[in-house]
């Protein structure tokens, strides 16, 4: 649980930089270069890094560090096996951990990662970071450094805490755009592409473009009368105006639209593209996903045997009294499980379960 936080007016007016810039762009290396700045000074450190991973099929690594090199990042893959940041924040993502909640001073300076960092010239004396669950099999961690003794504190912690939320979603808006983009513009990339479903609108709900197939989500989910004067469906545009209103660091949850409709769910996730000349714009990203799906060898493996058991049930949309009834247990057991299943595979809650549940059943 979040505690409380008394800003300076320099600390909030550095914070709403850092919120600022997190959304200025959908490049992940753009979005750091211009965050790093406001995020060292608001968080006092001296270096930052970002890990992306993959955990499945295999854990594989990509470091992005804005600002000046650390030299230690570039021999980081044989060195990995000494890393004693990453088992900690793995057992707690979301969970902001500091080098002595990690490890002892002697047990520190004892680290070979540790010792090479100062053969390299830049010695990380003091190290802070957390784990952000992305997708499933997809996570990022985020660490701050210093090269003074000068230990991280509970409000430096704090701090950084505030922020997971609104960082956790710039790096997913970034991953996913360009997943999406698949290394091209939206337009050029999607247009005619029979899969992918997509609106690109401006903050005031006019529709820019649209692809093909979104035109068929829009005529089999809406009915004439459910359409706006602007072209949108009514549920659509007050979602997006209610977000418009929203601070960014505000969004973190909101920014999707889930229904459950016969079979299937029906997803629609809002991204607001970065600014630029002209008005600002949104891409609305749809989906429909069956409920009527296998869950996924890769989210499976992550799981104990019974959450496994309680993760089928809940792709089939049971309520925790149901899967309670069928395995004999408490509900709040059920909830106690759910709670794990989200953490462990970094889903928002059963919607999204069942949506990444689909897109990792989807073939190749």
């Amino acid at each position: 649980m979040l505690r409380s936080m008394t800003l300076t007016s320099q600390e909030f007016m550095l914070r709403e930089r850092v919120i600022t810039t997190l959304h200025s762009s959908l490049s992940l290396t753009d979005v750091l270069e211009a965050a790093r700045a406001p995020l060292l000074e608001f968080v006092p450190a001296d270096a930052v890094a970002m890990c992306l991973m993959r955990v499945t099929p295999e854990l594989s690594f990509q470091w992005l560090v804005p600002g000046p090199p650390i030299p230690l990042m570039a021999e980081y893959i044989p060195l990995s096996g000494h890393d004693f940041v990453r088992p900690p924040i793995f057992a707690r993502p979301g969970v902001v951990l500091r080098d002595p909640e990690m490890l002892s001073r002697k047990e520190y300076d004892h680290n070979l990662l540790y010792q090479r960092s100062r053969e390299l010239g830049l010695g990380l004396e003091h190290v802070m970071a957390v784990l952000l669950p992305l997708r499933p099999g997809f996570v990022c961690a985020l660490a701050l450094y210093r090269t003074r003794r000068r230990a991280f504190d509970a409000q430096c912690a704090n701090k950084l805490s505030h922020m997971t939320g609104t960082i956790g979603d710039a790096v997913r808006n970034c991953t996913d755009f360009e997943a999406y983009t698949t290394g091209a513009r939206l337009l050029e990339g999607l247009y005619d592409r029979l899969d992918k479903a997509f609106l690109i609108v401006t903050r005031h709900a006019h529709e820019v473009a649209r692809s093909q197939y979104a035109t068929t989500l829009l005529e089999r989910w809406f009915t004439p009368s459910e359409f706006s004067s602007s072209g949108l469906p009514h549920v659509l545009e007050e979602q997006l105006a209610a977000l418009v209103r929203m601070p960014p660091d505000s969004r973190h949850g909101r920014d999707q639209w889930v229904t459950l409709h016969g079979d299937a769910y029906r997803s629609v996730r809002f991204v607001e593209l970065p600014a630029s000349e002209g008005p600002q714009q949104w891409a609305l990203l749809m989906d429909e996903i069956s409920i009527s799906i296998p869950l996924p060898v890769a989210m499976r493996r992550k799981l104990t045997p019974q959450q496994a058991k309680v993760a089928e049930y809940a792709l089939r949309n049971w309520s925790n009294a149901q899967v309670a009834e069928e395995l004999h247990i408490s509900e709040n057991t059920v909830e106690t499980h759910m709670r794990e299943i989200r953490n462990r595979l970094g889903v928002d809650g059963r919607p999204d379960l069942i949506y990444q549940a689909a897109r990792l059943n989807r073939p190749v």
